[in-house]
């Protein structure tokens, strides 16, 4: 994949191919729906604690919208458990992506450099995944499935060129390939040289080895960024 994305027009390239090149087998929904259901008792649960912490750290909405990318290109509403303080401003996120995508260099969070905006908990929060359980919605809704490439920003779209683009011809997914398979040099391209690696291996036996490498995978990202975020701290 080369390192030098196409500038504009991807909206009318993700339209025409994404969403058409692939058949998306039966068994990709049967295996969302099953496990919506057999984990409902504990995401309920969970929810309700992580809702409760929210409102009781930071005046708000329990919940943040953000519009993302879909199937075919397709924008959808996503929805996260708010990590950041209200008005928090998203602009310095987008820089943030476009830098690493024109730089290509290792893929790194802005949380995981010590974002400001985070409310008390939010860090944790969004390192260990549990952000991400509204997701579980979206998914319920067929906008999204459990496994599957990341939504992208509508800003993103720019840096996708005609071979990322098969991408788009899935539904998004809360995990993936890219989140058990990255380490910490992992770059853009290489994520979407993974995204597209799974649109061509697409299996059942492949979205369950996603499923059991995901809680593993999460583990793993929450000790390097705590310990990066205080070595911030000591240099400051």
């Amino acid at each position: 994949m080369g390192r030098f994305p196409l500038r504009g027009g991807m909206s009318s390239r993700v339209g025409k191919r994404g969403g058409k090149g692939v058949v998306v087998p039966w068994w990709k929904r049967a295996v969302d729906l099953g496990l919506l259901v057999s984990l409902a008792p504990v995401v309920l649960v969970v929810g309700l604690l992580i809702g409760c912490w929210i409102r009781a750290v930071s005046p708000g909405e329990v919940l943040f919208c953000q519009q993302r990318l879909g199937r075919g290109g397709k924008p959808f509403t996503m929805y996260k458990f708010r990590s950041m303080h209200v008005g928090a401003q998203t602009e310095c996120h987008e820089r943030h992506v476009r830098k690493l995508a024109r730089s290509n260099r290792p893929l790194r969070k802005l949380d995981a450099l010590g974002d400001p905006r985070l409310i008390v908990g939010g860090g944790v929060l969004r390192r260990s995944g549990l952000d991400e359980l509204p997701q579980l919605i979206n998914v319920l809704r067929g906008e999204m499935s459990l496994i599957g490439p990341r939504p992208c920003l509508p800003c993103e779209e720019c840096f996708y060129n005609l071979c990322s683009c098969r991408r788009f011809d899935l539904l998004p997914g809360i995990t993936g390939l890219w989140q058990v398979e990255r380490d910490e040099r992992t770059t853009f391209c290489e994520m979407l040289e993974m995204d597209e690696r799974y649109v061509r291996e697409l299996s059942i036996a492949l979205d369950l080895r996603i499923l059991v490498r995901t809680p593993v995978a999460l583990l793993g990202q929450i000790r390097p960024a705590r310990d990066a975020v205080r070595q911030m701290k000591s240099h400051s």
